[in-house]
């Protein structure tokens, strides 16, 4: 099996056409329904299972909730013409906090779905000049428009995505 690379390990080139903008938003929107997807059988103990000290399934999608913030912001900043972008705490403090295992899947999921609309919303009133404007990215200290941080949060979904199903592989074997 290949190994997942750790997502500060991951380098980004930002140079995807505008064109490709309409299919990260429907990609941003289907996080959701996958998530649903792989979690639907699951049971309260099976989404509350922490291997090794780690986060269980729960608090995997309540970072996903917990990061639509930073995503927002950046989205504030680049429209207003911010140099340098905020910057994500890479302690994760506010997930680890945030006691997302008290929570029920459907309470996650539904704030999960009604956060990543509002985002998702925000960037479809976009023109393309718009979507084309950027910041420095802190922790890359690269230039990131707007079509990449649709794109980055897709990638890093999918990289919570792949952790939950390897969660989920861990408990049924």
């Amino acid at each position: 099996m290949v190994k997942r690379i750790r997502w500060t390990e991951r380098k980004f080139e930002f140079n995807l056409p505008p064109g490709v903008f309409p299919n990260l938003l429907v990609r941003l929107l289907g996080t959701a329904p996958r998530i649903e997807d792989l979690t639907k059988w699951l049971s309260n103990e099976e989404l509350s299972f922490k291997s090794n000290g780690k986060w269980s399934i729960k608090e995997h999608i309540g970072h996903l909730i917990d990061l639509e913030e930073l995503h927002e912001k950046r989205l504030a900043e680049i429209l207003q013409g911010k140099g340098t972008l905020t910057a994500a705490d890479m302690t994760n403090r506010k997930t680890n906090d945030a006691n997302h295992n008290l929570k029920s899947i459907a309470e996650l999921l539904s704030e999960f779905r009604r956060v990543r609309e509002d985002f998702v919303n925000r960037l479809e009133a976009l023109d393309e000049g718009t979507i084309l404007k950027s910041g420095i990215h802190p922790r890359l200290n690269q230039p990131m428009r707007i079509i990449d941080i649709a794109y980055f949060t897709s990638e890093h979904d999918d990289h919570h995505l792949t952790i939950i199903k390897e969660i989920i592989n861990i408990q049924t074997q």
